[in-house]
């Protein structure tokens, strides 16, 4: 059994269909079926059901996916082990992280760890932490940055700092200037644009509502935190919430006081269990932890 025969039947498993895992292979359909053949005959089990419109896994199949795609998954990381640079002189470094955090945190981090390291290729990108854990759990990414308590078993969770959210306006907004805390009917009768339910922050704040015994009234639903911020500067009668330390960032921004301050949230270091930590990840985990600034409070 060779490398590619894995390689080739979770090609096949991923798109169920022979003519599409080939072309995504570059290999011929034909090449794709015999080494199908082989792999079976080698391990002496029926892994694919031909039968169908699509090709699907026999039970034999599952079972043994399962530990092929954890065995590349090893591999892969081997690879990466090997050509690691201890001296962070090379090496890539894939980081994701939660929309809110794009508004103010990836900007001063980012560019600090280029400026340390730049030699390192950073690989950034922006997602849900729902697909921010899943991706670690296949070994897609060195590091997420998220919340405390990760849903999935497979993810470990270290304590970054702490996040407040604030009730967030534009300049030309009345409440731009106001000085008295604005009471808890106040706060629920402001119309206010949110994101969508897929993202933590809007859970976190239904939350909090529904605890207060509230339900403001929502005028727009978005899934970009930079499309809020642009919307929110432009309006006189929009708020939205976010972190108090987007406001601090975004100069159009002014964080209203409240008389019930919204609760906090600790920010986390998301990493795969036991997965290898290559030089450039334990020396961003090592920035991160040790960065101090004024925008955030730290654990």
């Amino acid at each position: 059994m060779l490398l590619r025969h894995i390689r080739y039947f979770l090609a096949v498993a991923e798109h169920q269909n022979f003519t599409r895992a080939a072309e995504a292979l570059h290999v011929s359909q034909p090449t794709l079926s015999q080494q199908m053949k082989q792999l079976e005959d080698t391990l002496g089990a029926q892994l694919l059901d031909r039968t169908g419109r699509t090709i699907r896994l026999t039970d034999a199949g599952e079972a043994y996916a399962q530990y092929a795609r954890r065995a590349l998954q090893d591999l892969d990381a081997g690879k990466r082990a090997i050509h690691d640079a201890q001296d962070l002189t090379r090496g890539e470094l894939r980081l994701a992280m939660t929309p809110t955090f794009t508004a103010y945190l990836i900007g001063p981090l980012v560019a600090c760890f280029n400026a340390t390291y730049p030699g390192i290729n950073l690989r950034v990108t922006e997602m849900n932490q729902d697909q921010i854990e899943a991706l670690l759990a296949q070994d897609e990414l060195d590091i997420g940055i998220g919340f405390m308590d990760a849903r999935s078993t497979e993810i470990e969770s270290q304590a970054w700092f702490v996040e407040t959210l604030a009730l967030v306006v534009g300049k030309g907004h009345p409440y731009a200037t106001r000085q008295e805390p604005l009471s808890l009917r106040e706060f629920a009768s402001e119309p206010r644009v949110l994101l969508n339910g897929d993202f933590a922050t809007r859970i976190h704040i239904d939350r909090h509502c529904q605890q207060q015994g509230i339900k403001p009234p929502i005028a727009i639903e978005a899934n970009s935190v930079s499309g809020i911020i642009e919307i929110v500067q432009h309006s006189d009668r929009l708020a939205t919430v976010l972190p108090e330390a987007v406001a601090q960032h975004h100069p159009g921004l002014c964080p209203v006081q409240l008389v019930d301050a919204m609760p906090e949230r600790t920010v986390a270091l998301l990493q795969r269990k036991d997965a290898y930590r290559t030089a450039a990840c334990r020396a961003f985990v090592a920035l991160a932890t040790s960065w101090t600034t004024g925008n955030f409070k730290l654990i």
